[in-house]
């Protein structure tokens, strides 16, 4: 893993990540994990693992705690018992999605339930969760994972660009409903990451190369590359900024 910079105030900090044991999930959890936090981590998948992987190579060990995310009650009952074992969560990052390709007129209503589930739905019943530990604690960090894909305008995932735009709304009416409890509130915006899952289901050599074209820096981008970004929203270097999108995409989209 890259050299990140080291925040101190993110040693002994409560940390919750949704999907934290694979992808860029697992990135953001070995980096918060480097940095002394607590971290406690859901996802479907059995990740012991790669708890005990993590344990080899930072001397920290995260918590998984198995879960749906699409099984609210279960969702936030991980969350009570990663405030159990760690403390009020203070760190929030709801990462999990699925970006499973689909065509408009394929779509069910189930379907639509489904992917709105994973990719909006559970973002928000999350942050229920954990505000009250927050405000008792005097404040936190919550940042949702959104991507640049509905800034482009792309096609083959409509319900996934529509949800990732919701997180975009959810974010700052959040960010201005908490704001008085010092919560922050923030999104963080990945281009193209070449996860093992991107690379082994909708990688091309043509769609790569098409898609680096349009980077202004034509390095690809790998989980790692957004962990220092998540890092700097979690700690208070980032302490007067919420509402905000933050997009780490090579260059990719142009906001402002």
């Amino acid at each position: 893993m890259q050299t990140l910079p080291v925040f101190p105030d993110l040693s002994g900090a409560s940390v919750f990540i949704t999907g934290g044991g694979s992808g860029i999930g697992a990135s953001l959890t070995e980096a918060f994990l480097n940095q002394g936090a607590k971290v406690a981590f859901v996802q479907r998948s059995d990740a012991s693992a790669f708890c005990d992987e993590m344990e080899q190579n930072t001397s920290n060990r995260p918590l998984f705690l198995p879960c749906d995310i699409t099984d609210i009650a279960a969702l936030q009952g991980a969350i009570a018992k990663a405030s159990e074992a760690h403390g009020p969560v203070t760190i929030l990052v709801n990462n999990a999605a699925n970006d499973q390709r689909h065509a408009t007129l394929e779509v069910t209503e189930n379907y639509w339930n489904w992917s709105m589930a994973i990719n909006l739905k559970a973002y928000f019943f999350a942050i229920q969760a954990v505000v009250p530990g927050m405000k008792a604690a005097g404040g936190g960090s919550i940042i949702n994972f959104s991507s640049i894909s509905y800034m482009m305008g792309n096609a083959g995932y409509p319900i996934y660009t529509t949800a990732n735009s919701g997180i975009n709304g959810m974010t700052r009416s959040l960010a201005r409903e908490f704001g008085p409890d010092r919560i922050r509130v923030n999104a963080l915006a990945p281009g193209w990451v070449l996860t093992q899952k991107q690379k082994d289901m909708w990688v091309t050599p043509e769609g790569l190369a098409a898609h680096l074209e349009r980077q202004c820096l034509k390095d690809t981008i790998d989980p790692e590359d957004i962990a220092g970004g998540c890092l700097f929203l979690a700690s208070k270097a980032s302490k007067m900024m919420t509402g905000q999108a933050l997009v780490i995409d090579g260059g990719v989209v142009v906001t402002g």
